[in-house]
């Protein structure tokens, strides 16, 4: 899938939200997963320190509850999960998402 010139910069407006929902599709995961999965979806220079700046600001928002343990392969994990602002503000995201899109949709047929 291509991406066009500028789209990453655009995503980065609504990163908070993208990664809320992913956690919530997967009920907890941790930042490298995160990642990956922005990537497959598409986004190809999404890059890591960039997903671990969200969740900081997720963490300082209350939107998330974050476990640590223990990992094999290197230092102790991080994983999220959304907690009940969280939630809140999930929905809330969604909910200004298809207003824009409306919106939108109104101005390109004008």
């Amino acid at each position: 899938m291509m991406i066009l010139k500028g789209m990453t910069e655009l995503l980065k407006g609504v990163l908070e939200g993208v990664v809320l929902q992913i956690i919530k599709n997967k009920g907890e995961t941790y930042g490298y997963e995160i990642t990956n999965d922005i990537i497959e979806a598409g986004f190809q220079d999404i890059v890591e320190g960039t997903i671990y700046t969200v969740l900081i600001r997720l963490e300082k928002k209350d939107l998330v509850i974050i476990e640590k343990r223990k990992s094999s392969l290197g230092p102790a994990r991080k994983f999220y999960r959304l907690n009940e602002n969280g939630e809140e503000y999930l929905a809330e995201f969604w909910e200004k998402w298809a207003f824009l899109v409306k919106q939108l949709a109104k101005i390109k047929h004008l």
